[in-house]
């Protein structure tokens, strides 16, 4: 399994679906030496490579409801739609234990994508690059725009990695992954539109011009990334698994009943291209 990546689109509350994906790999044990994601696929990436199943399932469904979890008036108040600091320090260190042990000392090499707000480029940190951080950088990495604060992190100043670079497909590339399996969120077919709110954009973030340009070009590079990774596919280069049935749940979402079902779905979807996954991983 040489020179293959597994890439993880992030895609809010959707993630759920690549929850019950990666839940299935790992009932197989199958795990990929290289795994990249942004945003929420950066949170499902951590709890596979910790190799602790089910994670991610418990807590964006049991805790959806929570209000230090999801409060929409925490964004009124406070301008932060998720309690970042619930999610990213609470639960893993009180209540859904994250294995950091495990984690660290995995063979696998994890890459987080994220925003630079001044530059509007895609940055990419290795999980032993952030030590004892790497929380903080998948916290900036799932940071939405508008929705949650900017992260400090080493002088930079960090929001989703899904902005600048939402299917992380040629950075795996050119880490010198050769075949890559990409998970998606989205449905075949779907195509980002732009951005509704740019009056708002200036007024956010008046300091971040870079940041600005990239949440307006943001639909352009979503679009343009889907077509290159079709075509990779039809090259046989690319295994792309994404939503067959039509998405029910939004990218903020608290129905439980929507999100189970669709972890459910990522789970039997995961299962039914398993064989031909495998053969696929095979071909020289």
């Amino acid at each position: 399994m040489e020179n293959l990546g597994l890439v993880l689109e992030g895609g809010g509350m959707r993630g759920v679906y690549t929850s019950g994906i990666l839940d299935f790999f790992m009932d197989k044990n199958l795990y990929f030496p290289y795994v990249i994601g942004v945003s929420m696929g950066a949170c499902n990436a951590a709890s596979y490579i910790s190799k602790q199943k089910g994670r991610n399932k418990i807590i964006n469904i049991n805790y959806v409801n929570d209000k230090r979890y999801l409060s929409y008036r925490r964004l009124l108040l406070k301008k932060e739609l998720f309690g970042m600091d619930f999610i990213f320090k609470d639960i893993p260190n009180n209540l859904e234990i994250f294995d950091f042990d495990t984690f660290y000392n995995a063979k696998e090499k994890f890459v987080i994508g994220v925003t630079d707000c001044n530059s509007g480029k895609p940055l990419y940190f290795e999980k032993n690059q952030c030590k004892d951080q790497v929380l903080e950088v998948i916290r900036a990495s799932s940071s939405l725009p508008l929705l949650n604060s900017i992260v400090n992190y080493e002088d930079l100043q960090l929001l989703d990695g899904g902005i600048s670079d939402p299917i992380p497909i040629k950075k795996s590339m050119q880490d010198g992954n050769s075949k890559n399996v990409i998970i998606l969120t989205r449905n075949k077919g779907y195509e980002k539109k732009p951005f509704k709110f740019k009056h708002l954009l200036k007024i956010a973030y008046p300091k971040y011009t870079g940041l600005i340009k990239a949440l307006i070009n943001r639909y352009k590079i979503y679009n343009e990334t889907i077509k290159y990774i079709e075509k990779l596919e039809k090259e046989g280069k690319v295994f792309i698994i994404r939503p067959t049935e039509k998405l029910e749940v939004r990218r903020v979402e608290r129905d439980k009943n929507k999100l189970n079902y669709l972890y459910e779905q990522g789970y039997e979807e995961g299962k039914r291209s398993y064989d031909k996954l495998k053969k696929w991983i095979e071909i020289k």
